[in-house]
């Protein structure tokens, strides 16, 4: 396989008058948020055409789906990372940093490139904004990280869809491989109130050309098979590899060809996307794009990592639980992988293990009573601590409100209320022998994560108009 130079190579083409600071590039990009989320490929389409069509450099695997497809993208990632390719992933959302979004081989897209790029592209998108409306900050940052994915080189990418798939901006690029992980109730206010028009906004990516993956069932696996059978487009479809375990580091798998397999993301429902993975792995190959053999796919999902998702970490010998878990089947997934790992977390004595202590938020804008009857429903919680707090965002419920719907679920646990995150932070660590899980809102997981671990590679400079070290640690949500 030919290999691409590591270096950032740069487009040759005219700079901007001036070069935004880094602070000045995402702010430029937060203040696009006040256009909301406005679907349609016509604004993305006649960015990227301004800025020469860079999507069309690479090709790879567009993933869409309700849940699953971050944790799909990092198990197919890190196969393919193992297997020696040059891989680019779009994560999201981000939980500390803006550059989370654009990362190659899993290192993040350096501050001063990312200001440099959001600085190109401003201006074209003012160009064709008298025609079509102002871009979105998805769209924006959808041109930036392609156009940096062309930039730099890369085998193969692995692009997440924003909402939906249909009319969202990534579905400007046809990568060649299809993936729709699996179709649940969410965005209902955008993509439809049942399954089968919310499948069939997902199907959607599914182009004339392509191989196709899937792991839906039921309804939407209808739908799905109707649009590659229309398309006259190979469909795989994926059923869950057999449970065999979990343990503190993840989970064991019985994959058809591989037998008993070590996956590196903890839970049951990664049972599933490792299948989805897998086939997506099949897909690649079958459309002539990457070979990763069984030894890399092995070493691969063995190594794989998906940050603030059921992530551990330990503090002062506690441990931390994280993960979003910020509709009704994730906090159900949570729920059931924090009752197979209690008793390799902190506190977890097989006959009297000591109580868990959640800190939780969630939007306001989700459905709430949902995620918080299927978070209940673990044991673990049972008796617990649960504190009520709220990131520094309008859309946050209040901790009162939150608080009561807590009460309901979970009689017996002590509800408290304390809306800063960091005193709640605080206050959760303090006279617990059991876990602490964050759950509930990814923005809730980046305000914890960010106090808990120091990643170098997360903190974004300070004077980000030079290249170098980054140092400082200002936030970019």
């Amino acid at each position: 396989m030919a290999r691409r130079s590591r270096s950032f190579r740069r487009r040759p083409g005219g700079q901007p008058l001036r070069s935004l600071r880094y602070h000045e590039a995402v702010r430029a990009l937060q203040e696009r948020g006040r256009f909301g989320i406005r679907l349609g490929l016509g604004r993305t389409r006649a960015l990227l055409r301004e800025l020469g069509d860079p999507q069309h450099s690479f090709r790879g695997a567009l993933v869409a789906g309700t849940n699953g497809k971050g944790s799909v993208i990092a198990l197919a990632g890190s196969a393919l990372r193992a297997a020696g390719y040059r891989v680019g992933e779009t994560p999201k959302p981000h939980l500390v940093s803006y550059r989370e979004r654009a990362q190659v081989n899993g290192e993040l897209i350096p501050a001063a490139d990312f200001a440099r790029l959001v600085s190109e592209v401003l201006p074209r998108a003012e160009r064709i904004a008298p025609r079509l409306g102002e871009p979105t900050e998805f769209e924006l940052l959808t041109a930036v990280i392609f156009s940096w994915f062309r930039e730099v080189g890369i085998d193969v990418a692995l692009v997440e869809v924003g909402l939906g798939g249909r009319l969202d901006a990534t579905h400007t690029w046809d990568g060649g491989v299809a993936v729709v992980t699996n179709v649940d109730l969410d965005h209902m206010d955008r993509l439809g109130p049942t399954i089968p028009l919310i499948a069939r906004e997902k199907a959607a990516i599914i182009m004339r050309g392509d191989r196709a993956v899937t792991g839906a069932s039921g309804e939407a696996l209808t739908v799905i098979r109707r649009r590659a059978r229309g398309l006259g487009v190979p469909l795989r479809e994926t059923a869950p590899a057999m449970y065999l375990g979990a343990g503190r580091d993840g989970i064991e798998v019985d994959l058809p060809v591989f037998g008993r397999t070590r996956v590196g993301l903890r839970g049951r429902h990664q049972a599933a996307n490792v299948a989805v993975a897998d086939a997506t792995l099949d897909a690649l190959k079958e459309a002539g794009i990457c070979t990763a053999g069984p030894e890399a796919r092995r070493a691969g999902y063995a190594a794989a990592r998906w940050p603030g998702r059921l992530e551990l970490i330990e503090v002062d010998g506690r441990d931390v639980l994280l993960d979003g878990a910020h509709n009704p089947a994730g906090a159900a997934a949570l729920a059931e992988a924090l009752d197979d790992l209690r008793p390799f977390l902190s506190g977890g004595d097989r006959t009297s293990p000591s109580p868990a202590t959640l800190l939780t938020a969630i939007m306001q804008d989700k459905d709430v009573p949902g995620v918080v009857r299927a978070l209940a429903r673990s044991a673990a919680l049972e008796g617990a601590r649960i504190i009520c707090t709220r990131p520094d965002l309008a859309r946050a419920l209040p901790p009162a409100q939150l608080a009561g719907h807590w009460r309901t679920a979970i009689p017996s646990a002590r509800v408290e209320i304390e809306p800063d995150v960091g005193r709640a932070l605080d206050r959760a660590l303090e006279d617990t022998q059991g876990p602490v899980v964050v759950a509930g809102s990814l923005y809730l997981v980046g305000a914890v994560r960010a106090r808990l671990v120091d990643d170098p590679a997360l903190k974004d400079p300070e004077d980000p108009g030079s290249e170098g070290s980054a140092s400082g640690g200002e936030r970019s949500r």
